[in-house]
């Protein structure tokens, strides 16, 4: 397994803005419909990665205790579906209603949206505030597939709950560790 690690897009960055197609309603979605009255949590994310296998779990568990709160969720896959098929739309929808995810699972056809929030692995995670600002970037916890840590989603949930109380979060924020984005040659 390759580890790639986040490349920490600076802390203030404006959310690049984006329309893509969401995979579960076949509609194409944008940033400001996504996007939660307090903040909103967009992941990088494929099928096949063993690093997102390892946290879906926790990931789905995140979103549907903070979207009542406020916060918006959405996932986006970038992979070359011509080199991966299992990151294909259509495998995307099934895998997504397999893990019940309650979020938009997008597709970045043409990588563009990847590019721009200089993502580099899946699973990559950034939390923007209610006026999408980038406020955390990072992992979602210590766990790693085969390191014997316990999944819980610490990091990110700890960002989380900073921005729902407005507080600053004065926690190290540690790169993401996963399987790169496949991207197109």
């Amino acid at each position: 397994m390759a580890r790639t690690p986040s490349n920490m897009l600076p802390l203030g960055t404006q959310a690049p803005n984006f329309s893509l197609e969401d995979t579960v309603t076949d509609s194409i979605l944008s940033l400001d419909q996504i996007k939660g009255e307090k903040g909103t949590v967009i992941m990088f994310i494929c099928n096949h990665c063993p690093f997102v296998i390892h946290v879906n779990s926790e990931i789905v568990s995140i979103a549907n205790t903070y979207t009542e709160k406020g916060i918006g969720f959405a996932a986006i896959s970038s992979n070359d579906v011509v080199n991966h098929p299992q990151d294909s739309p259509e495998k995307m929808k099934a895998h997504a209603n397999n893990e019940g995810y309650s979020f938009p699972y997008l597709y970045d056809e043409t990588q563009d949206i990847a590019k721009a929030y200089d993502a580099a692995c899946t699973p990559d995670f950034y939390v923007f505030d209610e006026a999408l600002k980038l406020v955390y970037r990072g992992q979602l916890d210590d766990s790693r597939p085969e390191n014997g840590i316990p999944l819980n989603g610490n990091d990110l949930r700890e960002a989380i709950e900073c921005l729902i109380e407005g507080t600053d979060n004065t926690s190290l924020q540690k790169p993401s560790i996963g399987c790169n984005i496949k991207w197109k040659v």
